[in-house]
């Protein structure tokens, strides 16, 4: 992106939040999310919207999915990618985070795309029980289910830490799948190893989804020193609006995590916005510590910006720690009030 690029960021800003839960934590001792649930990915499918998030349950992650006819109220069907299903790498949970689209157009139904007659999930996975315990790495799975709930896994990862740079020897985080032009790009976040460690975002390309090669002036989206993502900057999503490619991310500045903007024309080259545009909430608000984690689309001219929502954790909540931790949604307009009922 040109130095001095005027774009407007407004345009994709998402200002009216529900400020309640579309999804939460069952608090049930045994279940996937009985700690609490985290990183949706929003799609639509079948004539319906659906999404994939991942809940914890005090050992690992592991992904499930749920539908709705509105995008506000959601009903889970159940885990899609569970634990002890996968191989000597992924047998403790794996949190699914992207699945291969169409079209990354915000003006079209984001619906899925088939490659060999299979729909594909990118997930990572840790090696070690515990919250986020090790260093993960990225593995594919996919599906010839048309419900989407039988997932296979190749048995290898895909994409490692282990031949990354320094600012990747950490493990990977989040990754974001998406096709251009015969191409493949794997936009993804990792952290370095220090005590306090630094989280940035990188790209990878390929030509048939298991065989990749990272960019070689990655990160693409480093640390800002003194600012909002100073410590992290992760979790991308990508999307194209017209001309232009839009990634949607989260920075964190060791207090609070919050969601900026980036726009691309080639999707190496990213232009910042200055500010978040969708802020941690005040005292006692759903966010009130950390509003982070995008998934973002467009349904009848009006922008959904589904995220993670943290505050401290009360006593009547799902507990992760001392946070609790939820989905939830902001819109570019005012969402429907009986929503909140």
């Amino acid at each position: 992106m040109k130095n001095g690029d005027k774009t407007d960021f407004k345009k994709w800003c998402t200002d009216y939040k529900l400020g309640v839960p579309v999804i939460a934590g069952s608090g049930l001792k045994g279940q996937f999310d009985s700690h609490g649930v985290d990183s949706p990915f929003v799609f639509y499918h079948r004539g319906r919207y659906m999404m994939t998030y991942i809940g914890f349950d005090g050992l690992g992650y592991q992904t499930a999915i749920a539908e709705s006819d509105d995008l506000i109220h959601w009903r889970s069907l159940g885990t899609i990618l569970r634990r002890g299903e996968g191989s000597h790498w992924d047998t403790i949970g794996a949190a699914g985070t992207w699945l291969l689209k169409e079209s990354d157009e915000i003006s079209e139904r984001p619906v899925l795309k088939k490659v060999n007659g299979k729909y594909w999930m990118v997930y990572h996975a840790y090696p070690e029980e515990g919250y986020e315990s090790g260093p993960a790495e990225i593995g594919l799975a996919w599906s010839e289910d048309e419900e989407l709930i039988e997932w296979n896994r190749l048995e290898h990862p895909v994409f490692s830490w282990k031949d990354g740079a320094e600012w990747e020897r950490g493990g990977l985080y989040k990754a974001c799948l998406l096709e251009h032009e015969g191409t493949y790009y794997l936009f993804y976040n990792a952290k370095d190893t220090g005590e306090r460690w630094h989280e940035q975002t990188g790209v990878a390309m390929s030509q048939d989804l298991t065989q990749w090669n990272r960019y070689g002036d990655n990160p693409i989206l480093p640390n800002i020193p003194g600012s909002w993502q100073s410590q992290f900057v992760s979790d991308p999503c990508v999307i194209k609006d017209g001309s232009k490619w839009i990634m949607f991310y989260f920075g964190f500045d060791g207090h609070h995590a919050q969601e900026g903007i980036a726009v691309s024309e080639n999707l190496l080259d990213w232009h910042r916005a200055d500010e978040p545009i969708l802020r941690n909430g005040a005292l006692g608000d759903l966010d009130e510590s950390h509003a982070h984690k995008p998934a973002v689309v467009r349904h009848n001219e009006v922008l959904y910006h589904f995220y993670c929502a943290v505050r401290p954790v009360r006593s009547e909540d799902v507990a992760l720690g001392n946070e609790y931790r939820t989905i939830t949604v902001a819109a570019s307009s005012p969402m429907d009030s009986a929503a909140n009922q």
